[in-house]
């Protein structure tokens, strides 16, 4: 990697996340200046790197696209880690369809090198489940953009405080046998 890219910041965006938490390590170990871009800063404090000097954390919202902006200005590169799972948010599709435009936007504007974007597994059927069509429409809308689009595409990521991992404990630790549901896990979970 050209040295000249690792003086650039790489924005991760969801670095509270299960994999993000995982990614920021990575990154400043090779050299890379990291930018974490997340709405509860408080959330990394407890982390090993948390203090690292080549770390800068910046506290936004995917939504706020004026946060956004200040985030991905000077980075060339962005991880985009973002799921609208949680269970306060109403209509997590639109909520996703929202976020990926900004991003378009503001990775445009900032003229951003790359975005680097983590989907599901799964060919669009009618049988899909709303996540993964979910991350498939917000795949299409990163590409629709004039950004280049990496989509890497895994299955569920189980390990020790994921999300998958502890609906599966919970699951386990409930029920002492579970008939699969046609649909995926999560929308059965609903």
């Amino acid at each position: 990697m050209p040295q000249s890219f690792r003086k650039s910041p790489v924005l991760v965006a969801g670095a509270t996340g299960y994999i993000g938490g995982r990614l920021v390590p990575r990154l400043l170990e090779a050299g890379y200046r990291v930018r974490a871009f997340v709405r509860t800063p408080a959330k990394l404090r407890n982390r090993p790197w948390s203090d690292h000097p080549c770390l800068e954390v910046v506290r936004g919202d995917m939504l706020d696209r004026e946060s956004l902006r200040v985030a991905a200005e000077g980075c060339r590169a962005v991880y985009y880690l973002i799921h609208s799972m949680a269970p306060d948010v109403a209509n997590f599709a639109e909520t996703d369809r929202r976020a990926a435009r900004n991003m378009v936007e503001v990775a445009a504007a900032c003229e951003i090198a790359r975005i680097i974007y983590l989907s599901g597994l799964g060919e669009m059927n009618v049988g899909m489940s709303q996540h993964l069509r979910s991350r498939d429409e917000v795949a299409a809308i990163l590409a629709g953009g004039p950004v280049p689009v990496t989509v890497l595409r895994a299955a569920m990521i189980i390990g020790s405080g994921s999300a998958s991992f502890e609906i599966l404990r919970y699951l386990v630790e409930r029920l002492p046998v579970m008939v699969k549901p046609r649909c995926g896990m999560r929308d059965a979970l609903k």
